[in-house]
């Protein structure tokens, strides 16, 4: 009889994911809270529409800015952790040595089984410092492209988010009336967006799409209040 071959789903996507989730979600409250804010003070969409572009493009720039700066921070926070680890590799294997035996010891290994496993890997340097840089140390090491990655997943996700709110201006001339179809794609947007995120992390999706729409409108209702008070 065949055996059925064992087929392993985990989700592998997590940066990529995350940077869409940080862009989106902006994308998605902020130019629809500036909206609604704006809704709330003057009368003509074109205003809101030009303030939302203008938003938009300043938004995605320095979200994108911040992925970027973010990403490459990381990247030299690991090679500068690297450096140090190959070095303490040099000047004090005996203490490195240690170091990795406790961490097999927390597995369950017993003492020699663990000691054979430590003279085995201190033969291969560069395998032993990467050991310890994710074992001891939880770093993995960075794809090189992923700062450029992140800045333009993130500025593009925040652009195709805060598209969806200002839509309506486009084609509603009165900005109270426009606000009020862009509530509605907008909430619908944040449903599914909410909704999408959490089945792809494997959180709840119904909460998900909640939770995701609730900080919208929190967001959209808070400019919205402020606009009307100081108008």
């Amino acid at each position: 009889m065949p055996a059925t071959p064992h087929v392993e789903k985990h989700f592998t996507a997590g940066e990529k994911v995350r940077d869409v989730v940080i862009g989106m979600s902006d994308g998605l409250t902020v130019p629809f809270a500036l909206a609604a804010g704006l809704s709330g003070a003057v009368a003509s969409s074109s205003i809101v529409l030009t303030a939302g572009l203008a938003e938009i493009a300043a938004g995605s720039i320095a979200m994108g800015l911040g992925g970027y700066l973010a990403a490459r921070s990381d990247a030299e926070h690991y090679a500068s952790e690297r450096r140090r680890e190959d070095q303490e590799i040099v000047d004090k294997p005996d203490d490195e040595k240690e170091e990795v035996k406790e961490i097999f010891l927390t597995y369950g290994l017993t003492e020699p089984e663990a000691e054979q496993i430590v003279e085995a890997m201190s033969q291969r340097p560069k395998a032993w410092a990467e050991f310890m840089m994710r074992f001891e140390l939880g770093l993995e090491e960075p794809d090189p492209r992923r700062a450029l990655t992140s800045a333009a997943t993130i500025g593009l996700s925040y652009i195709a988010g805060g598209a969806i709110p200002l839509a309506p201006y486009f084609f509603v001339p009165v900005a109270a009336t426009a606000l009020l179809a862009s509530i509605v794609v907008t909430v619908l947007a944040l449903l599914v967006f909410g909704y999408v995120k959490a089945r792809l992390t494997g959180a709840r999706p119904i909460l998900g799409a909640l939770q995701t729409t609730a900080i919208g409108g929190v967001a959209a209702a808070a400019a919205f209040a402020i606009a009307k008070a100081v108008s």
